[in-house]
């Protein structure tokens, strides 16, 4: 005998959901120096994946095949960072003249302020003050964040070495606890989510490639000083979607009000990064990142900053591969469809509507030749 589903009422499945929200973000920050690491190793995992594959197809082992492509990788990011050192290096070679052209320039904002805002200027040394005695608190957590990030740089590629070794383990885990007639339907979501990051993280670089030859390239036209680092690091930014676009902006028109005359040039560079962003977000993003994970742009902004208020700054970078994996699995589970459809970005052309009171004309008949059935 089939015992019949019970139903809840909505506010009490609501309640319960909501609840289970509040639950996992709070575990998510918590565990944040734990899982963060783990989450960016699962995605580099996938990324290499394709080229342990194919080593192994050339008869290279399994170990070293993985030690090849871990090292590879390790190699191009020692590059970016080393590259991104020196520029940082031959920045703080110069750092006394900013230092003395910025003081001369946050003196006249002082005058202005006082003359033009009624802000005196002891009024104003005293916001600074507060500034600078509510941030002494931070230096102990600068300095955890530091030991956390060389931790974090060790466990990454330990993490991915395990992550690419027990791979077939882990799939045939996966398989296993779902049951049997559902076997197709993990082989196709596991094979779409890997493809979707893979996709995704190779967009993206080739994206930021783009970008920074567009920011290095406007900077060197407008006679911008460390033009290079600057437009490395807005290309970075630029991981970040449609807000590290616009906190890149900001260290160009800083260096420039610092170095140069007038604020001929930092309109300049304003204008000229918008024209890139422009064409970043109309066209590269388009066909280079786009083309597996589509998400709208408003949900791309609340997973950004959520990613951003529990795991920082790798959690904003990790939050759109991550809602891109939920909206795949989402788009494969009858009763979550609405869900993957509302993270997509694809608009419909009309509102559906469902005809309510035919339907509850509907079930007031049936209830009636119910009752009329039971009573004979």
């Amino acid at each position: 005998m089939k015992l019949p589903v019970k139903q809840y009422p909505f506010y009490f499945k609501s309640t319960v959901v909501l609840f289970g929200l509040v639950l996992l973000s709070i575990s998510l920050y918590t565990l944040r120096d734990i899982l963060s690491p783990i989450a960016f190793s699962l995605i580099m995992a996938i990324l290499l994946n394709p080229l342990v594959n194919k080593m192994q197809k050339k008869g290279i082992h399994k170990v070293a095949a993985i030690i090849i492509a871990l090292t590879l990788a390790i190699l191009v990011v020692s590059g970016i960072l080393f590259f991104i050192t020196t520029q940082f290096i031959s920045f703080g070679d110069n750092l006394p003249a900013f230092k003395e052209s910025f003081n001369q320039h946050f003196s006249q904002l002082q005058h202005w302020l006082a003359t033009e805002m009624n802000v005196t200027i002891a009024r104003q040394q005293k916001m600074i003050s507060d500034a600078l005695s509510s941030s002494q608190a931070i230096v102990g957590k600068t300095l955890g964040t530091a030991l956390s990030t060389i931790g974090f740089f060790v466990l990454v590629p330990i993490y991915i070495f395990l992550l690419l070794y027990y791979k077939n383990l882990i799939l045939n885990f996966l398989h296993e606890v779902f049951a049997e007639e559902n076997s197709d339907k993990v082989s196709e979501v596991l094979g779409e989510t890997k493809a979707a990051i893979q996709s995704y993280m190779v967009g993206l670089l080739l994206e930021a490639l783009v970008v920074a030859a567009m920011n290095v390239t406007a900077l060197l036209l407008l006679g911008v000083q460390y033009a290079v680092l600057l437009g490395v690091i807005g290309a970075l930014l630029n991981f970040l979607p449609y807000i590290g676009g616009l906190v890149a902006i900001i260290l160009p028109v800083l260096i420039s009000v610092v170095t140069k005359d007038g604020l001929t040039i930092p309109i300049l560079i304003i204008a000229a990064y918008s024209l890139i962003q422009f064409i970043d977000n109309h066209f590269l993003v388009p066909l280079l990142v786009s083309s597996r994970v589509k998400i709208n742009a408003f949900f791309s902004i609340v997973i950004v900053l959520l990613g951003g208020a529990l795991w920082g700054m790798s959690g904003m970078f990790l939050s759109i591969p991550f809602l891109a994996i939920l909206k795949i699995i989402f788009d494969r589970l009858p009763e979550m469809k609405p869900w993957g459809r509302l993270l997509g970005d694809e608009v419909p052309t009309r509102i559906k509507r469902k005809r309510i009171k035919k339907q509850v004309a509907n079930n007031l008949a049936n209830a009636d030749a119910a009752a009329e059935k039971t009573n004979l």
